[in-house]
């Protein structure tokens, strides 16, 4: 990354810290982050979004270890992370009380992954913890690839846009709960779902 491109980093974890709102590249589209450690956060992000409270919301790590930070992995969690991480594949696992509810699903699980990209990397790894990787658009508008449609969207509903240029765009990322005896595709993504039941046998 570039001098500018940290500097920029260092800005987008100052407003992470303080409560704000940073819209930023994933290794599919753009995502909105805040700190899901700060219930006060957390409610702005649902505001900016026009999403009701009680949608889980995705996480991003920068790696493994900040990851069981939010979730709970076991044996397998580990098996499937170490096999596509980083990657587009969320897993979805118990959250943690570190995290709060209003991230969570109802039934207390988080859906978390580690990206490729380097800048969610660089911010989830300033931050310290995860970031939330809600898709950077309003409910019920398409997401994107591209800074520019973000500011024009969203405006001064976000307090930075870390502009990355154009993310890779391309489908999003697979998620799978793997809570149960079996694992259960939730939603199909970059990567094949019979990929990761091979990496299961």
């Amino acid at each position: 990354m570039s001098e500018v491109r940290s500097k920029d980093i260092e800005r987008a974890v100052v407003v992470l810290r303080n409560g704000g709102i940073v819209a930023y590249p994933t290794d599919t589209l753009y995502g909105l982050a805040v700190d899901p450690r700060l219930a006060d956060a957390v409610r702005r992000l649902f505001a900016v979004k026009g999403r009701e409270q009680g949608h889980a919301v995705p996480l991003i790590a920068a790696d493994v270890r900040q990851a069981e930070d939010a979730a709970v992995f076991d044996d397998c969690a580990r098996r499937v992370a170490a096999m596509f991480w980083p990657g587009p594949l969320s897993l979805v696992l118990p959250a943690r009380e570190t995290i709060c509810t209003d991230i969570a699903a109802s039934d207390g699980s988080v859906a978390v992954r580690v990206a490729a990209h380097p800048i969610a990397h660089a911010l989830a790894a300033g931050l310290g913890f995860c970031i939330t990787a809600t898709s950077a658009n309003l409910t019920g508008r398409a997401p994107t690839s591209s800074p520019a449609v973000v500011s024009a969207a969203l405006g001064d509903r976000v307090d930075f846009v870390l502009d990355g240029g154009e993310s890779p765009g391309g489908p999003p990322s697979t998620v799978v709960d793997l809570r149960g005896p079996q694992p259960l595709l939730v939603r199909h993504g970059a990567i094949a779902w019979d990929r990761v039941l091979r990496s299961i046998e």
